[in-house]
């Protein structure tokens, strides 16, 4: 905290009117030790010999904790000044645990300090005031009325130097109500010099020099005395109080000052007066300094962490029941609405990140504890609502659910205009604002609170709202609304009131349990009509799970820390008559009951309710939160025969219950889904009860949500019944959560189920049935397959067809839409199915028209069922390869129909060791080529058949690419080239008649200059026909005529493209493409030439380009220093 240097003014005035010298005659003002004579209760004090306490010592006990000395003082003409002394003594605190409460974060000191980011425990101000005080470094300790003073030395370092600090501590009432420390410490809490000189009080009171307050002392003195005494102190403080000494000197003499016109004057040593608020000292300053720096980091650094452990000192103040827990979480609280961030996020409509929300969530939680504190005075109550009534009305304050602004937008639009704008919204301070109106007068509630043996045994429970159960234990319903119950024990919890926390927490769970039951009779009543209808209605529009005031965690943690609580407890907080005693004796729990059997109930009545899915992201995110929270709590807890009863009763409750459970036969479409519960359960019960584990599971499975068909009842909502998405709703933002542990409960069954081929069956019919998503089904196939196949066991066959069935269903599932990992899935399920069976792989090749595209089939399914390593995989013999390659065969055929473009080449590959299947897949080709293929897909096959060492049908395939391909002029790097080239070369090389066939195609396809050329070049330089040379009439052994047929065509149409390119060249030619153009007519000229007459050709074009672009001087002058 901020030490002050300065101490503050003294509190009140003091004067001695009434003083009678002759009662202090003998008595000096020199000191006493405070634990002089008839001061120590204890005699001695070497712990052997204890002597009753002296009345005097219990009254002024009793004063000094109770009393502030100026009523003392008013209520008593003569106080003696023994009894003063012992006032004195008694009013400094007793106990070291508030010293530490204000010294570090936690009263254990386990905590790192709101300011450090050194983590080492020694260094905590409590710890550390501790060891100053054991290594003998405080001294000079004196106590001159309520006010302390010494010197404590903070011992030299090899970082620092020995310093030397003086502290003053101030107190009242057991409190320490001010404190300076010259060490110029900022922080929240205590420094370690005003804790060491706290604990040397408190340690060793007999070595404190005790003094009267200063103003009894100078009132003893003569004028004389008086005027030595401020002599000497002038003298000794010259440089520092003697202009202040002089300026109360002329004001005193001044007749008409100020300061004679009051009476007394004022005692910083002479404690408390009336008016005083008796509470520790906290630096309200440093507070918001703190808060504010932290809020300013945004989560950075830890200040989310330091911010918790304010709300948690903010709760052990409330515990110690310490006025300061409400003063400090007004700070907070102020600072909290004054972050610039709420602004920016409203005018943005951005969200708060989710640790800022947890925040805003605990101050609400907390407001709810303080306004229902048991012992709070009215005004201070009305003081609260005034506050959190302001707070709540500023623009900016956080609604409860999350859904600030436009965080979360309409996705539906199926609200009707204005009906979202005229839903109250609540903030994170309304339900506080609501707790105000909430008493503790009602006569039940205190009987039940105040005694462990309040029961009536004579109470007939068959009304709605009995005040007793069957057994005659006391229910609490006066509110009906369960979490606001259970508001009331946490308050009781936080305002230090373990004991009756635990009696009001049995007291809801004792009504939860009779709910329950009711519940169940009713449903039974009422069965075959509601199962009639095929729907039912959410009775819990608001769930306990997830709730702000999370009602379920704070009945669990009562009960379940009960055993840390003395057996009596604290005294009650409420007065009560004297008719409890002669109630009869009843015990909290029943007959082999424990609190940690009746934490587990609780907890698994609430997670087992049936409630509605809350709107918004973060309402929705807070549910799986707490649902999360509350079965890792469950999970601490080791089961034994007792609690695996109760699982066993409740588990038959959520099955039969009907709407009143989440598991019920019904639930309604918009109910939480129970998979993460369910999946607890599961595992819980599976050791003990098998079935009613898998009952539960199985019925938890269903996602009502994701159905094709919404429920027709229930309409109370119906703007959640449109969507955008078929079956999908919007507002469920974390349905990809929710599907991820309805993944999770199916895999755990699986894994159960494994060797028990019935509950495997089931199991697969419900994931069948129940789950949606197809990446989560591929995840079970997938866990399934390796289940069944662990390497320390022979591989489970069962379990091998249900991966099968569940990768079958992803296939069907995903056929139609995109999946990025759609090849991914397509060779694991070859892998799968190879796995089974061969049996397994000619079913899905059967089929593969409802699993696969035509693609898929013939380029992964039926290549890796044909290759060499399935063969080996599944130790075939020949007649199973042959059945196996047949199906791949028929497969590959049919696909080539339905898909020529891309299964030809595919299925001619498959086809090729059948003769008759290879003719029908090379027939589909040809019937395809002229409507259905593409020049490149036909220029492929066409090479893998001169490949497979068919030329001619190369040839054929060839021609008809060509008929397809169409190169422009400026198409010179155009992929097909090579195949164009490769074409004419085939050609060639088949003979004369297949080139002249083939070079009409050519001129018709090709109109690009530089591959003619090449092409033309490739004809002329080797005799045609050299493939067939064995065919000796197709091989005339002479070079062809390029003044004949076919070649005269090709070049003809060669030098038209010259010179069509370059007229289309020189339309947009550039300078710096001057150079790359004469290379071009380089060309153009070597390919003229190869005419008869070529030259005379060549040079009238030349001629004709002069003519036609003799503008381009520059251009020209090039052309006629190249060709003339």
């Amino acid at each position: 905290m901020a030490e002050r240097v300065q101490q503050p003014p003294a509190k009140r005035l003091c004067c001695r009117p009434g003083y009678n010298p002759a009662c202090r005659q003998g008595q000096r003002a020199g000191g006493v030790l405070c634990g002089g004579a008839g001061s120590a209760p204890g005699g001695s004090g070497n712990g052997k010999t204890h002597n009753p306490e002296s009345l005097l010592d219990i009254a002024a006990r009793r004063v000094a904790e109770k009393w502030p000395f100026q009523r003392v003082e008013e209520r008593f003409e003569r106080i003696p000044e023994p009894v003063q002394r012992r006032i004195v003594y008694w009013s400094f605190p007793r106990s070291e645990k508030e010293i530490c409460m204000y010294s570090s974060f936690n009263a254990g000191g386990e905590e790192s300090g709101t300011s450090g980011d050194n983590n080492d425990e020694t260094q905590l101000p409590f710890l550390r005031g501790v060891t100053l005080l054991e290594g003998g470094w405080v001294d000079n300790v004196l106590q001159v009325g309520f006010h302390l003073s010494g010197t404590v030395t903070d011992p030299a370092t090899p970082s620092s130097p020995e310093l030397v600090c003086s502290v003053s501590v101030s107190f009242d009432r057991c409190k320490i109500t001010a404190v300076t420390c010259t060490c110029g410490n900022k922080d929240i809490f205590y420094c370690a010099h005003v804790v060491a000189l706290s604990l040397y009080r408190v340690r060793k009171p007999e070595q404190v020099k005790l003094h009267l307050p200063i103003s009894e002392t100078l009132f003893q003195m003569s004028r004389d005395q008086l005027q030595k005494f401020v002599q000497y102190l002038i003298s000794v403080h010259h440089t520092e109080v003697l202009p202040t000494a002089q300026k109360l000197a002329d004001e005193i003499l001044s007749q008409n000052s100020e300061i004679n016109q009051v009476h007394g004057a004022p005692d910083p040593t002479a404690g408390a007066s009336v008016d005083d608020e008796n509470c520790w000292h906290l630096d309200e300053e440093q507070v918001q300094e703190q808060v504010k720096l932290f809020l300013s980091q945004g989560g950075y650094h830890g200040s989310g962490k330091q911010l918790n452990l304010l709300f948690s000192k903010v709760r052990e103040m409330l515990k110690m029941r310490d006025s300061n827990g409400a003063r400090m979480l007004t700070l907070i609280t102020e600072q909290f609405m004054a972050d610039p961030r709420l602004a920016l996020w409203r005018q943005q409509g951005t969200t708060m990140t989710d640790k800022y929300r947890q925040l805003w969530d605990e101050l609400g939680a907390l407001w709810m504890c303080i306004v229902l504190n048991p012992h709070c005075k009215p005004e201070q109550k009305s003081s609260w609502l005034r506050q959190l009534r302001r707070w709540n009305s500023v623009d900016v304050c956080p609604w409860e659910d999350g859904n600030h602004g436009n965080e979360l937008p309409n996705l539906t639009h199926s609200l009707p205009q204005g009906e979202e704008d005229m839903r109250p919204h609540r903030t994170v301070f309304t339900r506080a604002i609501e707790a105000c109106d909430l008493h503790w007068q009602d006569r039940h509630l205190q009987h039940i609170i105040a005694s462990d043996l309040y029961a009536n045994y004579c109470y007939h429970d068959n009304q709605e709202g009995s005040l007793f159960d069957s057994r005659g234990w006391p229910l609490w319903h006066g509110e009906s609304h369960v979490p606001t119950a259970c508001a009331r024990v946490d308050a009781l919890r936080s305002h230090g009131y373990p004991r009756e926390a635990l009696r009001l927490a049995i007291a809801v769970v004792n009504t939860l349990r009779r709910q329950q039951q009711r519940q169940l009779e009713h449903f039974r009543r009422h069965k075959k009509e509601l199962l009639h209808k095929g729907h039912t209605s959410i009775t819990n529009m608001e769930g306990w799970v997830g709730h702000p005031l999370d009602p379920i965690g704070t009945l669990f943690s009562t009960l379940t820390e009960s055993g840390r609580v003395g057996e009596e407890g604290s005294n009650t907080c409420l007065d009560l008559s004297a008719d409890l005693q002669r109630m009869p004796v009843q015990r909290l729990l029943g007959d082999g009951e424990s609190y940690v059997a009746l934490a587990v109930e609780t907890a698994l009545i609430g997670l087992g309710q049936q409630r509605v899915m809350p709107d918004g992201l973060y309402a929705q995110e807070k549910v799986c939160r707490n649902e999360e929270q509350l079965l890792a709590k469950l999970q601490e807890v080791e089961l034994d025969d007792s609690l695996v009863k109760i699982f066993r009763k409740q588990a038959v409750f959520l099955l039969e219950a009907g709407p009143y459970s989440g598991l019920g036969e019904i639930v309604h479409r918009e109910s939480v889904p129970m998979h993460t519960f369910a999946r607890y359960l599961f595992t819980s019960l599976l050791p003990h009860d098998a079935e009613l584990a898998y009952k539960i599971a199985l019925r938890a499975m269903r996602l009502p949500v994701l159905e094709s068909t919404a429920s027709s009842g229930d309409l109370s909502r119906p703007h959640h019944i449109v969507s955008v998405v078929p079956n999908r709703y919007p507002r469920w933002f974390t349905l990809s959560h929710i599907e991820s542990q309805q993944c999770e409960l199916a895999s755990t069954m699986l894994t159960a189920a494994k060797g028990d081929s019935r509950r495997l069956e089931t199991v697969l019919e419900s994931i069948q049935k129940n789950i949606h998503s197809s990446s989560h089904i591929f995840k079970l196939a997938q866990d399934a397959f390796k289940i069944a196949t662990l390497m320390d066991s022979l591989p489970d066959i069962t379990l091998l067809k249900v991966s099968l069935e569940l990768g079958l269903q992803v296939m069907r599932i995903t056929l139609s839409t995109l999946n990025w990992r759609r090849r991914e899935m397509v060779r694991w399920l070859v892998t799968c199915a190879t796995e089974v069976g061969v049996y397994a792989l000619d079913s899905i090749m059967q089929s593969w028209f409802t699993l696969f595209t035509p693609t898929e089939a013939t380029s992964i399914v039926a290549t890796t069922v044909m290759s060499n390593s399935t063969i080996v995989r599944l130790h075939l013999d020949c007649h199973q390869q042959e059945n196996l390659a047949s199906s791949a065969r028929t497969l590959a055929l049919q696909c080539a129909m339905k898909d020529p473009q891309n299964c030809a080449l595919s299925a001619l590959t498959l086809c090729e060791k059948d003769h008759i299947a290879f003719e029908t897949a090379y027939q589909i080709v040809l019937d395809a080529a002229a409507t259905g293929m593409s020049y490149t897909q036909l220029f492929t096959i066409a090479r893998y058949m001169e490949h497979r060492g068919y030329p001619m049908r190369a040839y054929k395939l060839a021609t008809l690419a060509m008929a397809h391909l169409n190169l422009s002029y400026n198409q010179d790097t155009h992929p097909a080239i090579n195949d164009v080239l490769w074409a004419c070369a085939l050609s060639h090389s088949l003979g004369k008649n297949e080139l002249a066939a083939v070079i009409p195609l050519v001129v018709k396809s090709v109109k690009c200059a530089t591959v003619l050329s090449d092409i033309l070049r490739r004809c002329t330089l080797t005799t045609p026909g050299m493939v067939s040379a064995l065919h000796s009439r197709r091989n005339s052994g002479k070079l062809m005529s390029l003044d004949k047929a076919p070649l005269r065509q090709l070049l003809d149409a060669t030098i038209g493209a010259y010179i069509n390119t370059t007229h289309s060249r020189l339309t947009h030619i550039s300078p710096r493409h001057y150079s790359e153009f004469i290379e071009f007519l380089g060309k153009a000229r070597e390919t003229f030439m190869m005419a008869h007459d070529g030259h005379i050709q060549f040079t009238q074009f030349i001629d004709n380009l002069k003519q036609i672009y003799k503008g381009k001087k520059k251009l020209m002058m090039l052309v006629r220093e190249r060709f003339g």
